[in-house]
């Protein structure tokens, strides 16, 4: 088994002891993505904001992994407040369409830097 780092400028630099990505064969393991502007590296204010922030970022990795968000087969979701569930099925819905990848949303106590919203996901590469 072979892996590969993936890194891209274009999403917030990891802030701890993990890599952007991981990929293994035709598999690739995002790590979570919070709201940092990545060029900032601040957060963006807002839940829809944030929950677009997230995706772009989500984005900007699968693209470094050589894929898009459609090669997203498993997206999990943590939210600090359940009642903006909504919004982000409407977000979401502008970064994908049917048949949607396999998604778990998650109520939690906290994210880091007091984000809205986290999200990481796993691609595969076929």
């Amino acid at each position: 088994m072979s892996k590969t780092i993936i890194s891209t400028e274009h999403a917030p630099a990891a802030i701890g002891t993990y890599s952007q990505a991981v990929r293994v064969e035709n598999t690739v393991y995002m790590s979570g993505q919070i709201p940092l502007d990545p060029k900032t590296m601040e957060m963006v204010e807002g839940f829809e904001q944030q929950a677009v922030q997230v995706f772009e970022n989500l984005k900007a990795v699968a693209e470094a992994a050589g894929g898009s968000l459609n090669d997203i087969v498993k997206l999990n979701i943590f939210l600090t407040d359940l009642d903006n569930f909504g919004a982000l099925n409407e977000v979401m819905g502008r970064y994908f369409s049917a048949p949607y990848p396999a998604r778990a949303a998650i109520g939690v106590a906290s994210l880091p830097r007091n984000a809205c919203v986290e999200m990481d996901a796993v691609l595969y590469l076929g």
